[in-house]
């Protein structure tokens, strides 16, 4: 069965204060290089036959409504994964 994973995060222009504590956590850990982080979420939608626009259009109206907020957040990607050959669930 496929899945449609659709990743969300904060607006580029919001504050991220997980990200920040990540961010930091790395610092201490003398991890200098890395200098921002920003965490988001990901979802994972698994479907039942096989995915085709109106699949992937139902999922991002859902995406826009229900699994992110438009006020603070994006989604940033919505794509398909399909199971692995002889994958049976």
């Amino acid at each position: 069965m496929p899945t449609i994973v659709v990743e969300v995060m904060p607006k580029a222009e919001l504050l991220d204060p997980q990200g920040k504590a990540v961010a930091g956590a790395l610092g201490r850990l003398g991890k200098t290089r890395f200098t921002s982080v920003r965490l988001g979420k990901r979802f994972e939608i698994t479907v039942e036959g096989h995915v085709d626009d109106a699949v992937l259009a139902e999922v991002r109206e859902l995406a826009d409504t229900v699994l992110s907020n438009s006020v603070i957040e994006d989604v940033v990607g919505i794509h398909v994964l399909e199971a692995p050959a002889g994958e049976t669930h």
